[in-house]
């Protein structure tokens, strides 16, 4: 029988490390709003590091970062569940993320990123408040 060998990715940093030990952790112990949560912080500080990595020309971080960001988004988009207003307006919002996101990938726009940013950040807050 021919043995097959895998690898694990390597986190590029121990802060990446620590990043993604932190995240799992936190998803394995939370409940659907928690989760929530989760990908608004994701999602906000992926797009923080992505800003930061173009200030400072780190184009594997921003890289990373912008694939962060997008993955945060479409985990919201998938636990959007219903057609009613607020399931609609949902959808609409995190759309237009992923699209800014997915235009912003080759023509990196910081400010369209940094205000997407903000966009959610205050989101965040808010249903962390509510």
């Amino acid at each position: 029988m021919e043995q097959v060998e895998l690898t694990m990715l390597k986190p590029c940093s121990p802060q990446e490390a620590y990043r993604r030990v932190d995240f799992d952790a936190r998803v394995a112990g939370a409940g659907p709003a928690e989760l929530v949560h989760l990908c608004y912080e994701h999602l906000v500080s992926a797009l923080g590091t992505a800003v930061h990595a173009d200030l400072n020309g780190d184009n594997c971080l921003k890289s990373r970062s912008m694939t962060r960001a997008l993955t945060a988004i479409t985990a919201l988009q998938m636990g959007v569940a219903g057609a009613d207003g607020m399931a609609v307006a949902l959808g609409q919002l995190y759309e237009g993320a992923r699209r800014t996101i997915l235009d912003n990938a080759l023509a990196f726009d910081a400010d369209a990123i940094t205000a997407l940013r903000t966009d959610f950040a205050e989101i965040g807050q808010a249903l962390r408040a509510g």
